[in-house]
């Protein structure tokens, strides 16, 4: 078994109120095994209720509801349709209490949370139910991100489902220089049922599918083989658990309860009408995002909430060939955008680096500043793009094309520092030649042929004074190998070498 770790918890829990809980860590990532067929639906063990319509004055009763599809029902918000599909076992032990506990003495942090999902939860409501899944579901969001689909761990788990990179590629979400599906809001909600519902089949129990989607499959597999040897129960409260772990489940039943009965713990939830929040737009022609948020007429912040995944500022259409906008305002964009008489809706493509260059000379090749290279692709001082990465540039001239689909998919940014080298001068051995010479330092013969312009099977004579160029903090061992300590001496390498990815040591 595999110990994929997918998140962490995202709630961070004051000591003060909590002394005996310790610190959340969050494991290392693996990836998933190979060869793991995808289980089809996962149905509860429950059985259905009746639908039933609540009107939203009525007060609810206490009880967690039992399992029930039901059609769309505008007179019952989303909270109501979530208790009405709860079917997980209840856990409850002191773990449980704490972490009530801890959520019902903020109620600031609470509704924030809450408020935060708004966007989403019908989406995540939806897919749980057509795959009917347990709708408590809907809530781990809330301990994974806090429900911010900008959330990044410490661990680089990114995403409101906080998938670490190896298990998110392993479920097909995308990580390139363009777009990071972690972060996406259809797909990332899509990969964590696909995964929720392959640890459900896997341990036959929500709370060991959830330990696992915490821990690891092979990290709890491993944990029941150990119950099992020592004759202890295979449940998730008898599992021997990092305290993150410990404490997962709970926060998730914590949450439930609140959600199932909130004035009973003096929590307001805000209401949330049952309908979509959002509408899914295709788009044809790669298009900025500041452009696509303006013919939508919402807010920078509100498109980003909803199209999470970008990383630059334009969506390509060959890889992202839709945008999610708010229902009423899907409508408003498709009409701007039919009334847009300029062909061009994106001022970026996609430039491929033919050689390993230097910002300075990429930025000439395009037509940019280096600056604004370096800014918009986040490379930072002192580095070198290396052959074969792919740059966001300005589109211009020759540069004015939508970016391919191969690109779209592909585009990785590699950096490498760059070299700085000194000048020393050495004198040849006798038999020395090029080749000889140019391995005891490290370098090429070509390049030292070049350095001093000589041929490259020239001939060289015992005690002939030679240049090379050698990265600096190892200019004192090369100078050793001559017969005598060579003099470092000050100048810069020649224009070859330095678009090589070397450059001269600063004087000092």
């Amino acid at each position: 078994m595999l110990a994929a770790v997918v998140s962490g918890c995202a709630t961070s829990v004051p000591t003060s109120q909590t002394a005996s809980l310790p610190p959340m860590e969050r494991l290392p990532d693996a990836p998933p095994p190979p060869n793991v067929s995808l289980p089809g639906s996962v149905t509860a063990p429950v059985a259905p209720a009746a639908p039933m319509v609540t009107p939203m004055n009525t007060e609810l009763p206490v009880a967690l509801k039992p399992n029930a599809t039901i059609g769309l029902q505008e007179q019952i918000d989303i909270w109501e349709r979530i208790r009405r599909g709860f079917a997980m076992p209840d856990l409850d032990n002191d773990l449980v209490r704490n972490r009530e506990q801890w959520y019902a003495s903020r109620p600031d942090y609470m509704l924030r949370m809450t408020e935060r999902s708004r966007p989403y939860l019908f989406h995540i409501v939806e897919e749980l139910e057509r795959r009917k899944m347990p709708t408590e579901l809907a809530l781990l969001p809330f301990i994974e991100s806090a429900f911010n689909p900008q959330a990044v761990s410490s661990a680089k788990a990114a995403g409101m489902w906080q998938f670490m990179p190896a298990t998110g590629k392993y479920f097909d979400l995308k990580q390139n220089l363009f777009r990071d599906e972690r972060r996406d809001v259809l797909e990332s909600t899509r990969a964590a049922l696909d995964y929720l519902q392959k640890l459900y089949t896997m341990f036959g129990d929500w709370h060991l599918a959830l330990a696992a989607y915490n821990w690891g499959e092979g990290s709890v597999g491993r944990a029941l083989a150990r119950n099992k040897a020592q004759g202890l129960p295979l449940t998730y409260s008898n599992l021997r658990m990092p305290d993150e772990t410990r404490f997962y489940v709970p926060k998730l039943q914590a949450v439930k309860n609140i959600v199932a009965q909130p004035e009973a713990f003096n929590t307001q939830l805000p209401l949330i009408q049952n309908h979509p929040f959002f509408k899914s737009v295709a788009i044809e022609r790669d298009i900025d995002v500041a452009v696509a948020a303006k013919l939508a007429n919402v807010s920078l912040e509100d498109f980003k909430a909803l199209n999470p995944a970008m990383n630059r500022p334009v969506i390509l259409a060959a890889g992202t060939p839709q945008i999610l906008l708010p229902w009423d305002n899907a409508t408003v964009f498709e009409k701007n955008l039919q009334a847009r008489p300029e062909r061009r809706l994106s001022s970026w493509t996609a430039w491929q680096a033919p050689r390993t260059m230097g910002a300075e000379e990429v930025a000439k090749q395009v037509g940019m500043s280096a600056e604004q290279l370096r800014s918009v692709n986040g490379i930072p001082a002192r580095m070198l793009v290396k052959a074969g990465s792919t740059l966001l540039v300005q589109r211009q001239g020759k540069l004015d094309n939508d970016v391919t689909e191969h690109l779209a998919d592909n585009a990785q940014l590699q950096l490498a520092p760059e070299v700085v080298l000194r000048k020393i001068m050495i004198k040849a051995r006798a038999g020395d030649t090029l080749s000889r010479l140019a391995s005891r330092h490290g370098v090429s013969a070509a390049n030292v042929a070049d350095w001093n312009r000589l041929k490259p099977n020239a001939a060289l004579t015992n005690g002939q004074t030679l240049a090379i160029y050698v990265p600096a903090k190892a200019s004192r061992a090369a100078g050793k190998t001559s017969p005598k300590r060579a003099a470092v001496q000050k100048g810069k390498a020649p224009a070859k070498a330095a678009a090589r990815g070397a450059k001269p040591a600063a004087k000092r």
